[in-house]
C-alpha cells in the first residue's frame, strides 16, 4: 500500500494558512468580514480539494489492500512450511547424527574382534612349531618364517594381512588332514652318533617316523638347540617294518589306545638321581655338604647317647657328700672311677686345687665343653652354605635360560631345562638348611644344659672348699700342685 504524502502536506498547509487568515482577521478591525469570507472560502476549497484526495487514497488503500492481504498470507504459509522443512532436515540431521553414532561404535566393535582375531592368528603362527611333528619343522620353515615376517610388517594394510594369515591357515588346516591320514615327506635328520642323514619322514597322527636312505629306520623326536631332530633306531624286525612303511607309504603299526598317555607318563617317571643330574654341577658340593653335615650330626648324636649313658646323678652326689666331709682323696677317687662328664670335671678341679681351684675348674669346663662342640661349627657352615650354593645353581640356571632365549628361540626345551635346574638347586639348598637346621639347635640346646649344670657344679665346689671343715683337711693333705693332663676329659 502506498501512502500520498503529498496530498496529506497540502491539507496540512491549507489548515495552517486558514489558521494564519482567521489570526490576521482577528487582528485587523476593519475589513474582518470580507478577509474572513475570502479565508473561509479558500479553506473550503482546499479542505474539499484535501477531502477528494482523502478519498482517491483510501480508494487506492482498499484497492491495493488485498493483494498484500493475501501476499502476507502467501508469505506466512512460506514460513510454516519452511519451519516444517526446518524441524524435518533438524531430525534429519539428528537420525543421522545417532546413526553416524551407532555405526562408529560398530566399526569399533569390528576393529575390536579384527584385532583380536589378527592376535590370535598372530600367536596361532608363533607357537604353530610347537605343536607340529618333530620332521615337519623343516617342511613347514619358510610358511612360518613368512609369516612371521608379515606379522611384524606395519606396511600391510589390515586386510592384506588378514589374507596372507587366512592363507597360512588354510595350509596348516590342509596339514592336518593330511597328517591324519599320513604324511611322507623328505628331511634331514641325525643319528644317536651325531651324524646328519638324508631320508623320509613319515608322520602318522603323534608319531614321527624317519628311513634314511640308507636303510636305517627309526622314531624321530625333538634334539635340543637344533631344527634336526634325533633318530633313534628300532631294533629287530620293527625297523625293517617301519623301513618299509615309510618307503611304500603301506603297512602296519603298534596301537596306543592312551593316543601316547603311557609313553608320556614312562617318561615322566624320574628318580631322585634323574633330578639329581637335571639341577646342574652346583649339585655335587650341595652332595658334599649334605654328606658332612649328616656325618656331623649322626656323630654328635651318638656321642650325646653315649655320655646321657655315663651320666650317674648317685655318683655326683656322692662325690660332693665326700667334699663336704673334708674326704678329699675320696672325693677324687670317686671322681676317677666315674665316667659322669661331671663328676670327672669336679674332681679334676678338685685335685688340681692347690695351683689354683677356680682356674682349675675354668680349665676342667672348657676341655668338657669343647667335646661337646665339637662339630657344631661344621655343622652351622653348612646350614650357611646350603642355600647360598642353591642360589648360585639358580643364576647359572637363569643365565643358561637366557643364553637360549637370545640364542635359538626354537628349542623350548632348553629354556625351561635351565629354569628347572635354577629350581632344583633352590630347593635342594633349602632342603639341606632346613634339615640341618634342627640337629643344630638340639645339640646348642643339650650344650647350654650341659654348661649350666658345669657351672652349678663348679659353684657348688666352690662354696663348700670356703668351709671349714674342709679348710682344715685341706691343710693336713699334701697333694702336688700342677695341672696334669685331664685324662678322658
Amino acid at each position: 500500500m502506498t501512502i500520498n504524502r503529498r496530498t496529506i502536506r497540502a491539507a496540512l498547509a491549507a489548515l495552517a494558512v486558514a489558521g494564519s487568515a482567521f489570526a490576521q482577521a482577528a487582528e485587523e478591525p476593519t475589513g474582518g468580514a470580507r478577509t474572513i469570507g475570502k479565508v473561509a472560502s479558500t479553506a473550503e476549497a482546499e479542505l474539499n480539494k484535501s477531502i477528494a484526495e482523502l478519498g482517491s487514497m483510501r480508494a487506492q488503500i482498499a484497492a491495493e489492500k488485498l493483494p498484500m492481504s493475501q501476499e502476507l498470507t502467501g508469505l506466512e504459509e512460506s514460513v510454516i512450511n519452511l519451519r516444517k522443512e526446518a524441524d524435518r532436515v533438524q531430525r534429519l540431521v539428528d537420525a543421522g547424527a545417532l546413526e553416524i553414532g551407532t555405526m562408529k561404535a560398530e566399526i569399533k566393535s569390528r576393529e575390536d574382534e579384527l584385532g583380536y582375531i589378527s592376535g590370535l592368528l598372530d600367536e596361532y603362527v608363533r607357537t604353530f612349531e610347537t605343536k607340529i611333528g618333530v620332521g615337519e619343522v623343516q617342511l613347514f620353515a619358510q610358511p612360518i618364517e613368512s609369516t612371521k615376517q608379515v606379522i611384524e610388517n606395519k606396511t600391510l594394510t589390515p586386510s592384506e594381512r588378514f589374507g596372507k594369515q587366512t592363507l597360512f591357515v588354510g595350509l596348516t588346516l590342509k596339514r592336518l588332514f593330511d597328517v591324519v591320514g599320513g604324511a611322507r615327506f623328505v628331511g634331514t635328520g641325525v643319528d644317536m652318533l651325531g651324524t646328519v642323514m638324508q631320508g623320509q619322514f613319515a608322520v602318522i597322527g603323534p608319531i614321527s617316523l624317519f628311513r634314511a636312505d640308507g636303510g636305517e629306520a627309526g622314531v624321530a623326536v625333538p634334539q635340543v638347540g637344533s631344527a634336526n631332530p634325533l633318530v633313534r633306531p628300532l631294533e629287530g624286525d620293527m625297523s625293517s617294518q617301519v623301513g618299509a612303511l615309510i618307503a611304500s607309504g603301506e603297512g602296519t603299526l603298534p596301537l596306543d589306545p592312551s593316543r601316547g598317555g603311557a609313553l608320556k607318563a614312562l617318561v615322566a617317571k624320574t628318580s631322585i638321581v634323574h633330578i639329581f643330574i637335571k639341577g646342574g654341577p652346583i649339585m655335587w658340593p650341595m652332595l658334599a655338604a649334605s654328606v658332612v653335615g649328616l656325618a656331623v650330626v649322626i656323630e654328635r648324636v651318638i656321642f650325646l647317647l653315649n655320655e646321657q649313658r655315663k651320666r650317674s646323678p648317685k655318683t655326683v652326689n656322692r662325690f660332693f657328700q665326700e667334699v663336704a666331709k673334708g674326704n678329699l682323696p675320696g672325693a677324687i677317687a670317686i671322681a676317677n672311677d666315674s665316667k659322669d662328664a661331671i663328676c670327672k670335671t669336679m674332681g679334676f678341679a678338685l685335685e688340681n686345687r692347690e695351683a689354683s681351684l677356680s682356674h682349675a675348674l675354668t680349665y676342667a669346663e672348657t676341655r668338657t665343653l669343647k667335646r661337646y662342640r665339637r662339630g657344631i661349627a661344621v655343622l652351622d657352615t653348612v646350614i650357611t652354605l646350603a642355600p647360598l650354593l642353591g642360589l648360585l645353581g639358580t643364576v647359572t640356571g637363569m643365565m643358561g635360560s637366557f643364553a637360549v632365549i637370545g640364542g635359538d628361540l626354537s628349542s623350548p626345551g632348553a629354556i625351561t631345562g635351565g629354569i628347572a635346574e635354577a629350581l632344583i638347586a633352590t630347593a635342594f639348598g633349602l632342603i639341606i638348611a632346613i634339615v640341618c637346621l634342627i640337629p643344630f639347635n638340639y645339640l646348642n640346646n643339650r650344650i647350654e644344659g650341659v654348661e649350666t649344670e658345669l657351672l652349678a657344679a663348679g659353684e657348688q665346689l666352690k662354696l663348700l672348699m670356703e668351709g671349714k671343715p674342709v679348710q682344715a683337711a685341706i691343710a693336713e693333705s699334701s697333694v702336688p700342685a700342677g695341672l696334669p693332663a685331664m685324662g678322658g676329659a
